[in-house]
This record gives structure tokens, sequence and C-alpha cells, in this order.
């Protein structure tokens, strides 16, 4: 695949993780081992998996790590209910960083689709297809 930063789903991936580093920095020191560190991790996981296919040899490689990216983002998704449930995060804060996850998962979903025509070598581009029904 190349350079992991010319994508545009590992750039939103990445400025999704920083901002919510920015946010779990103010959290209280009680969950730095717990939802801090969490939501750190499953955040920093979907940029680095993507990275990590990226370097890997080959479309099924790069489709497997998307796979776990998708899966950290819905891990984090999960991980910013229970922050605003537990009253870490108002409600403005929440949808700054829940609207992002949302994107990046769509994001996935869409590259690994775009893997997947293109493993299968014989799809029509639209033109080709004939009208709509």
């Amino acid at each position: 695949m190349g350079d992991f930063r010319k994508l545009e789903v590992w750039q939103t991936s990445h400025a999704l993780g920083l901002a919510v580093y920015q946010v779990t920095a103010e959290f209280p020191s009680s969950e730095l081992y717990g939802l801090t560190s969490q939501m750190r991790r499953a955040a920093a996981s979907i940029s680095a998996n993507l990275a990590e296919g990226c370097g890997r040899q080959g479309d099924p490689e790069l489709r497997r790590f998307i796979r776990y990216s998708l899966g950290s983002a819905t891990e984090l998704e999960y991980h910013l209910l229970l922050a605003r449930d537990l009253k870490l995060l108002d409600a403005s804060t929440f949808a700054r960083l829940d609207g992002p996850v949302h994107h990046v998962q769509a994001m996935l979903l869409n590259l690994s689709r775009a893997l997947d025509g293109k493993k299968a070598g014989q799809r029509l581009n639209p033109a080709q297809r004939g009208p709509a029904t």
C-alpha cells in the first residue's frame, strides 16, 4: 500500500487520537490506569494498525489490519459513551469526539470495500454497469 501518512483515514484517525489524548488529560488522576489509558490505547491503535497494515505485504494483510482498526474505533466509541455517562465528558466534548469516531469507522469500511473490489478484479466501474435499477 505504501505510505500510510497519505491515507485520509489515517490522517483523520491520527487527529482523533491527538484529540483523545488532550481530552483525557483533564480526566481525574484516579482514571489514569482506567478509562484514560483505555481510551488512549484504543485511539492510538486505530492509526497504528493502519500504519502496520500498510507496511505488510499485500492487500489481504492490509484488510486484516483495517478490521483491527475498526475494532479499536468501535472500542473507542464505547469508551466515549462510558466517559459521557460517568460525567467525565460534557455533551459538547462527547459530540466533538463521537462524530469523528463514526466518520473514521465509515472511512475504514469504505477502504475495506475498495480493497475488496480491487481483489475481485472483475468488478465493473459505474460507467460499464449500464442503467441503474
